[in-house]
């Protein structure tokens, strides 16, 4: 018979950390004056970290009366203090650290080559700290960019920017961005901003790497345009210009033409004067793009909130189209030979000589078996006016609420909102008062639809 003593063990092995009982290894942690000595067992060190045990194993190891000497000045004393004591009881307790702590941990982990503890703290920070990743952004992306192995962090943060620019380009330390920062977000296709909010943001920046350049261009002499081109020289290529109206072009960035190359110059001016001239540059696809007739990113964006709006976690999603009645087929046979077994989806349909669309969202699945199937968290939405964000109403499911999974009808959700082609293929229907799933949305019961879309969503984070 086999017994586990784990935890007598775990209590030996820490008890002979505080006693440091033949301790043959002497850690030098921090700097004055946040500076501490530590004393450990080589032991322990060579089977718990792979950086101790490469350390160890050198042959030029310090070493002062038979015992070995390793400094490690960017580590702090009170964050070493719980990752030895994590070597020799392998417990730690990261519950209750601030931001701050978790990322001294996961930057002293990732140092020591300690994988599963930096993965650990990675996934907390990511899950629990969305808020300290706003406080700081130009911190924390100079602290992520830095440490390369922290992939998952440094992809989570840059979509988390992309998706809300705000967080880094509304603060008050943003024109502090390092140049090599900038032009990675800049060159990302997801960056959910206007081209000429991007343009604005980036003279913003420009101007404050040079504080004798006079903030009116129209002051400037050569010299002056000389050093703006040197500073903006890598960005100008990252801008499309071509997204921006000719009014914005005209009073925002025709002012600083003379940083433009004269090729540059000319294909904006060919482009602006010349119908269907196709200019040289390659326009951003935002990774929250939706290739829709309907709707666009800033759709896509207030539906993210609403998916989240019932969840501590914010996530980012990608929204796959699958299925367009107009170009796939308007019959229930089409619809779900493109969207059953799909997982989550987002319903979005144009109403008949309006700007208003509706829809839903089915946070489970479509299928064709012939019933009902049980949601929560799931809603169903209307703007009057598409063009306009602030005419949105959402209404989230109520009790026992179900979507429709018959293989003679649309998308259906409860008994409220959806096509079941009783009318027609383009007649939708709605009747709250039937089963009360959603609370009212003041739609007319019968609706006249367009065309409709189906997109898959997808959690990346």
């Amino acid at each position: 018979m086999t017994y586990n003593f784990e935890s007598d063990l775990s209590e030996a092995f820490g008890q002979l950390l505080k006693t440091e009982t033949d301790y043959n290894v002497i850690i030098h942690i921090g700097k004055e004056p946040n500076f501490k000595e530590f004393h450990a067992h080589s032991c322990i060190l060579r089977c718990r970290s792979e950086y101790f045990n490469k350390t160890l194993s050198a042959e030029n190891i310090e070493e002062k009366d038979g015992k070995y000497i390793i400094k490690l000045p960017n580590i702090l004393p009170r964050v070493f203090n719980v990752i030895l004591n994590y070597f020799y009881t392998d417990k730690i307790d990261i519950a209750n650290k601030t931001g701050t702590e978790l990322l001294n941990f996961m930057f002293a982990s990732d140092e020591l080559m300690l994988k599963k503890l930096t993965n650990l703290v990675e996934n907390s920070i990511i899950k629990n700290q969305q808020q300290f990743l706003q406080n700081d952004p130009i911190g924390i992306l100079q602290i992520i960019y830095y440490c390369k192995s922290l992939v998952n962090l440094q992809e989570y943060f840059l979509d988390k920017i992309c998706s809300d620019p705000g967080i880094l380009f509304n603060s008050d330390k943003f024109t502090q961005l390092p140049a090599p920062l900038l032009e990675i977000i800049l060159k990302r296709d997801d960056l959910n901003l206007k081209e000429i909010e991007i343009w604005e943001n980036l003279i913003k920046w420009g101007l404050a790497q040079e504080k004798s350049l006079n903030q009116d261009v129209s002051k400037w002499n050569q010299d002056d345009i000389n050093i703006f081109k040197r500073i903006l020289y890598k960005f100008i290529p990252l801008i499309r210009f071509y997204e921006i109206s000719t009014e914005d072009y005209f009073n925002k960035v025709k002012p600083y033409e003379d940083i433009f190359s004269k090729e540059l110059r000319d294909d904006i001016l060919k482009f602006y004067m010349i119908p269907g001239y196709k200019p040289k540059y390659t326009p951003r696809h935002p990774k929250c793009y939706a290739d829709s007739i309907i709707i666009n990113q800033e759709h896509l964006i207030i539906f993210t909130d609403w998916i989240d709006k019932k969840k501590d976690v914010k996530y980012i999603y990608n929204f796959n189209l699958l299925y367009r009645a107009s170009r796939d087929g308007n019959t229930a046979k089409a619809f779900h030979a493109k969207c059953d077994n799909k997982g989550a989806t987002i319903v979005v349909a144009k109403i008949t000589n309006s700007e208003q669309i509706i829809g839903g969202y089915n946070p489970l699945f479509w299928d064709s078996s012939n019933g009902n199937k049980n949601i929560k968290d799931s809603f169903i939405f209307s703007f009057t006016n598409k063009s306009n964000l602030q005419s949105a109403n959402v209404v989230y499911s109520i009790g026992n609420c179900h979507v429709q999974c018959y293989p003679n009808r649309g998308p259906i959700f409860g008994n409220d909102l959806g096509l079941n082609f009783s009318s027609g293929p383009n007649i939708w229907t709605y009747c709250w008062y039937l089963l009360n799933c959603y609370p009212p949305l003041d739609l007319p019961n019968s609706i006249n639809v367009d065309d409709y879309e189906v997109f898959q969503v997808i959690k990346r984070y």
